[in-house]
């Protein structure tokens, strides 16, 4: 079991008393302890989980127990067809993206998928895509547009795949142009940010009318390392950088870059995926009630909006 460092007190206290379990036998005196036991312990969550830090919630959106876009399509979606390749290179499994039904709605699913243990984490290239990922994603949203399909897109990524070969297909034009087509989609678009949305890799699928962003994941132009790189030259600063970014879930809704903010069970969506998973599926549902009633024309200017008034700014008069 992945133990954050966090949770190691809370971990302590649940072995003390699965092992009292064990050794009381339903005598009265163990029954007793016990019950003290668990009602400190659930005062240690309430003291751990209400006071988390920056970078301590950036560990949560990290862990390996977390659901990934592929354990959603398995726990949400009641019909997947996945649909593969760029068509003009090959198929890149850093993004995987199909026809997809989530109750009464049918919808083109496209998300970045980390995979789960080594051989599949190094097949999904750790969920850093490629060019070929990108204009993956792209053809599937012009699909889904041609066939007058909203577009639901999950975004868990430490950033877009940085190496040469990546460089050399166009990796910076693949994003440059999803961001451009996704802005004029004629079709509704939700993000969810189910982890880690880091830099262009997940902007380039992260134009959307609706944004939604679990409680502990984090979105943000940089991680906190890459950050700490830069300004201290100094990685192991990343805890400085996690505080001033302004990267968490509250923060961004403060400033308008991201709509809503769907709530994790205590403690994150590892310790208890199905409910996070739960309120991924009831907040694509009620924004895709709403979406579907905005004229194209409207939603389009909407959206246009929305991204022009991200952001905050200061006005000072020069000196004479």
């Amino acid at each position: 079991m992945d133990i954050l460092p966090h949770e190691k007190k809370i971990y302590e206290y649940l072995n003390a008393i699965n092992h009292l379990k064990k050794q009381s036998k339903g005598e009265a005196v163990f029954e007793e302890e016990i019950h003290k036991l668990e009602a400190k312990l659930e005062q240690i969550k309430v003291d751990v989980f209400s006071t988390l830090t920056p970078w301590q919630r950036i560990q949560i959106s990290r862990h390996p127990g977390r659901p990934h876009t592929l354990d959603y399509i398995e726990n949400i979606c009641d019909r997947f067809i996945e649909l593969s390749g760029d068509r003009l290179y090959s198929d890149d499994t850093a993004i995987i993206g199909g026809l997809a039904k989530i109750g009464n709605l049918h919808c083109m699913l496209i998300g970045q998928e980390k995979g789960n243990d080594t051989e599949s984490r190094v097949k999904r290239n750790f969920g850093m895509a490629h060019p070929e990922g990108f204009r993956k994603a792209l053809r599937l949203m012009r699909i889904a547009e041609k066939f007058q399909m909203p577009v639901v897109t999950f975004l868990d990524t430490p950033g877009a795949y940085p190496g040469l070969v990546a460089e050399e297909r166009g990796q910076g034009m693949a994003i440059a142009e999803n961001l451009r087509e996704m802005s004029i989609l004629k079709c509704p678009i939700i993000v969810v940010i189910i982890g880690e949305g880091c830099s262009g890799g997940a902007l380039g699928m992260g134009v959307g009318d609706s944004i939604g962003m679990l409680e502990h994941a984090y979105y943000s132009v940089i991680s906190p390392e890459g950050c700490a790189s830069i300004l201290w030259k100094d990685p192991g600063k990343n805890i400085d950088a996690a505080g001033a970014l302004k990267l968490n879930s509250e923060d961004l809704e403060k400033y308008g870059v991201i709509d809503a903010v769907i709530k994790e069970p205590i403690g994150g969506a590892h310790l208890d995926p199905m409910a996070a998973m739960d309120n991924v599926k009831e907040f694509i549902l009620e924004k895709w009630r709403i979406l579907r009633n905005i004229p194209t024309h409207l939603l389009l200017d909407q959206r246009y909006t929305k991204f022009r008034s991200i952001g905050a700014f200061e006005e000072h008069e020069a000196e004479k």
